[in-house]
């Protein structure tokens, strides 16, 4: 409950960013070609999942800051750039909705943990009527904020949880079609189970996300908005406190309402983060680089050197919240982390499944 929302609320928790190559010619090298693999899928689609042909391909970031819409930071994390092999496989069109989850739910009574009542050993010093269950929500404040605090905008509200996003007023009825949020690592695990399916690992996501292209700064090309067209779910207006929705949407939208990608699956940017496979450490892409990794799992352990004693995993994609103002995460080469317990209204997840892995889906 209390470290979900410290956790949560740090302005570095999700790194997202990356270099569009044809806007630094004199970089372009750092991203070789897209290889795909020729092979094409042996068995029928899955419902609901579209063939990702796998290949070797440039995997990272270059400093975005000089980049349009690239923000501030400078992702070191997503660098060094470096090549990266994976196998074909299938994976979700779009991320986990509100009524897959909803089915999962009720074939298997799970009960998420924004559900479940926080242990007081995992939160020593806790005062017991501080240990209810909920989430964090984004709740913005009604005047200019200091974007040096994010306690001004997160909040942790009991009762919030995948059934009631923002709080437990809230309720997703109408939302069948919104994607799932109010999530941890564990909930998205357990739905990738009972499925027949698993999470896909970094490597497997920013291969899909890229759609086939090489060493562009989105998901869709180099360009924000091409000709004018918003392309994804991101925020619009002074963050924290203005969202103008010039994109169509004010806060989270359904998914699947902009653009799919060159592999056919929608929001791989923006919208809400997801949860990836992999243990989260910033020198990962520095250790594995000096060869073509295949298939690779991520690290064995993590490291985050903002809390070093506190396990994350990777989250990748950006949210609505997703602004060159604060949060450049938008953009497909670079990396989020999140504590594994940790849940909020703009983190969900979407499955894959490898070619000789189970066909069978619920």
């Amino acid at each position: 409950m209390l470290r979900a929302m410290t956790v949560t609320l740090r302005p570095a928790m999700w790194v997202a960013v990356l270099y569009a190559a044809s806007l630094l010619p004199a970089q372009t090298a750092r991203f070789l070609p897209t290889i795909e693999n020729r092979t094409v899928a042996s068995t029928t689609a899955p419902p609901g999942m579209v063939w990702v042909p796998g290949g070797e391909f440039s995997m990272g970031s270059e400093d975005p800051r000089t980049t349009p819409e690239g923000g501030h930071e400078a992702m070191e994390d997503a660098r060094p750039i470096h090549r990266v092999y994976v196998d074909g496989f299938w994976m979700d069109r779009t991320d986990v909705t509100n009524a897959e989850f909803a089915r999962f739910v009720v074939a298997t009574g799970y009960v998420t943990v924004a559900e479940r009542k926080p242990r007081a050993e995992d939160f020593p010093g806790a005062k017991p009527e501080d240990l209810v269950p909920g989430s964090i929500v984004f709740s913005p404040p009604e005047h200019t904020a200091s974007l040096d605090d994010p306690l001004q905008w997160w909040r942790y509200l009991p009762g919030a949880n995948w059934r009631h996003p923002t709080g437990p007023e809230s309720n997703i009825k109408g939302k069948e079609k919104y994607p799932v949020v109010q999530v941890a690592y564990a909930d998205a695990l357990a739905y990738a189970k009972w499925n027949h399916a698993r999470l896909p690992t970094e490597a497997e996501w920013e291969f899909a996300a890229r759609g086939g292209l090489t060493g562009m700064t989105y998901a869709w090309g180099n360009s924000l908005r091409p000709a004018g067209k918003w392309m994804a779910n991101t925020h619009q207006g002074h963050f924290p406190e203005s969202d103008t929705a010039l994109d169509g949407y004010q806060g989270i939208a359904p998914v699947a309402k902009f653009p799919a990608n060159g592999y056919g699956l929608y929001d791989m940017s923006g919208n809400v983060w997801q949860w990836v496979a992999d243990w989260y450490r910033l020198d990962y892409y520095a250790a594995v680089a000096s060869q073509v990794v295949r298939n690779p799992l991520g690290p064995e352990s993590s490291f985050d050197p903002d809390e070093p004693g506190l396990p994350k995993r990777v989250q990748r994609g950006g949210s609505f919240l997703c602004t060159d103002q604060y949060c450049a995460r938008y953009l497909v080469g670079t990396r989020g982390k999140g504590e594994p317990t940790s849940a909020s209204n703009h983190i969900g997840f979407r499955c894959v499944r490898g070619a000789g892995e189970d066909s069978s889906r619920k």
